[in-house]
Parts: structure tokens; C-alpha cells; sequence
């Protein structure tokens, strides 16, 4: 019986030995992943500066597919850092009363799922923001004119 695994394990080493072996060589650091360059090459992005334009100036950019958050059209860099203690972005946005509608010249209220606790109560809203939903940054970022990465083919889903 021991005889048995013993042949067993050597035909198995065997056959991994002359599997690596009939390989090749090295696969070349440039055929790796989906970019044809070095990996040990470390690109540096274009510098880009986000939009400076004060609160209530700015035109939203639509959003990039359904769902996706929308993106902060003004300057944060005075609101940093959200805290629970310390969010300006809630004096003009938590407008619970006017879920829902778009008024101009009024700032976007925040919707429905920043005042409803999806796991506990997913069908109450309340006048209160939920959970984690006060720190803004967490899903929106602000603005910044840059080219995009890759070319993108989806759809616009407006504002």
C-alpha cells in the first residue's frame, strides 16, 4: 500500500517537473496585465486642479451612468474635513421638505435614501439624516476638468 503513494507522488512530481519545464522561460514583465508597458515603470498623472467656483455657481455635469452619485460642482476645500460635528454641506442641502424637487436657484436637496435606513426600515423616511450619509465625500467628489481615463461608452443619465 505505501508502495502505491510512493509511485503515486513520484509520477505526480514528475509529471509537474516536465510541465514547468516545457514552459519556457520567464514571461516578459510587458505581456503582463492589460497595460504593454514596464511594471516597474510608475507613471506620473497630468496635474489637474478642481473647480474653484463658489457654492450656487457652479452647472452640475450630468451623471455618468444610472446611479452613480453626482459630483460636487463647487469648491469643498473650506467644508474639509466632514465631520458629524462640522458639515456645511448639510446647512444648504438637508432639506428634507423638498425631496424630490429640483427648484432653481434653491440647492439640490439631498434624496430620499440619505433619510431612510436601507437595512432596518428601507420603507421609512424620516426628517433626519441616517447612519454614515453626513459625510458627503464619501460617495460625491468634487468637479475637476480632466480628460477622461478611457474612453467611456455609456449612456448619460442626465442630472
Amino acid at each position: 500500500m505505501k508502495m502505491i503513494y510512493f509511485l503515486a507522488i513520484s509520477t505526480l512530481a514528475l509529471a509537474t517537473i516536465s510541465c514547468v519545464s516545457a514552459g519556457g522561460g520567464a514571461i516578459e514583465d510587458s505581456s503582463l496585465g492589460l497595460d504593454k508597458t514596464s511594471v516597474y515603470e510608475t507613471p506620473s498623472p497630468e496635474p489637474f486642479n478642481y473647480r474653484t467656483s463658489p457654492p450656487g455657481s457652479g452647472e452640475a455635469l450630468p451623471s455618468v451612468h444610472a446611479g452613480a452619485p453626482p459630483q460636487i460642482p463647487h469648491s469643498i476645500d473650506a467644508f474639509l474635513p466632514l465631520t458629524s460635528e462640522s458639515n456645511q454641506c448639510m446647512a444648504c442641502h438637508d432639506k428634507p421638505d423638498l425631496i424630490g424637487q429640483q427648484i432653481k436657484g434653491v440647492p439640490t436637496p439631498m434624496p430620499h435614501s440619505h433619510y431612510t435606513d436601507l437595512r432596518r426600515a428601507p420603507e421609512k423616511v424620516t426628517k433626519k439624516v441616517i447612519g454614515s450619509r453626513f459625510v458627503c465625500t464619501q460617495c460625491h467628489t468634487p468637479q475637476a476638468d480632466v480628460p477622461p481615463l478611457v474612453e467611456n461608452t455609456s449612456e448619460s443619465t442626465g442630472k
